[in-house]
């Protein structure tokens, strides 16, 4: 299995692109700004697309991607999964042919360019050999994370902890898998802390302690993702102060996520 990040920034700047992850070639986990990069003979072989929420920075990319591809899609339409909440929100706020059109309905409810599919947290699918699982995630809007495997039998995981804060759930599911790689996010340095919280972002200090829920003698490579623009040199300097300054145990594997990192899982 491949995971070609596409973007993985918490905003917008040159050479930022926000969330969109291209697994293998038919499949995306969030469908942020980094989507853009793709050619359009890419976008067209995207069968599905698996949101971890309705945040703009995570879906912007979906209505621009579904008006490229509508020629070849209709009656073959491309497939949406994501929590019920993110689905209403999609089909309220987006598909409601005023901010864009109704593509779940057009150019026919029978043949329409996307269909939504319902996905829960703890909620297993298998696609193409592989396998998905939506995780636990605390933010301020209903929201995931993704654990992926690939067909090889006993593949470990790719896991990905979406938008959130701290979250013991999330924790306790994945110390229950072989994860590969685990990639989370960190989108405020610690001088904005009150507004992580707030937020229910992660901050450096936040995260570490978060770390510190991985059982013992699990060792794979953590990548930071979701950092703003202006923060990320800050927010890596601090996660790597306090990554060696750990109290206990091997200081953490950890790297910064840059778009066109390839993962081979």
């Amino acid at each position: 299995m491949r995971v070609r990040v596409l973007g993985c920034s918490g905003a917008i700047a040159r050479g930022c692109k926000t969330t969109a992850f291209l697994v293998d070639h038919d499949m995306l986990i969030d469908a942020g700004t980094g989507v853009g990069d793709l050619t359009r003979e890419e976008m067209l072989r995207i069968d599905d697309v698996w949101l971890t929420h309705a945040h703009l920075d995570h879906i912007a990319c979906l209505p621009l991607l579904l008006d490229t591809v509508a020629p070849m899609r209709a009656g073959r339409p491309l497939r949406v999964h994501a929590l019920p909440a993110t689905l209403r929100a999609l089909h309220e706020h987006i598909f409601n042919d005023v901010i864009w059109p109704n593509f779940l309905r057009l150019p026919s409810a029978d043949a329409p360019i996307a269909s939504l599919y319902t996905v829960n947290v703890g909620e297993r699918r298998h696609i193409g050999g592989r396998t998905i699982e939506a995780l636990p995630a605390n933010h301020t809007v209903a929201a995931c994370g993704y654990a992926l495997q690939g067909p090889a039998p006993g593949a470990p995981w790719w896991v990905f902890s979406g938008d959130t804060e701290k979250n013991p759930d999330f924790w306790t599911r994945v110390n229950q898998l072989d994860v590969g790689a685990l990639v989370i996010e960190t989108a405020f340095s610690s001088h904005e802390r009150e507004q992580a919280v707030l937020a229910r972002h992660l901050s450096p200090q936040t995260l570490v302690t978060e770390l510190d829920n991985i059982r013992p003698n699990a060792r794979y490579p953590i990548y930071i993702t979701h950092t703003k623009p202006a923060e990320t040199q800050t927010i890596m300097r601090e996660v790597a102060s306090l990554n060696r300054g750990l109290a206990r145990g091997e200081p953490h594997d950890i790297h910064w996520l840059s778009a066109g990192h390839v993962f081979e899982i």
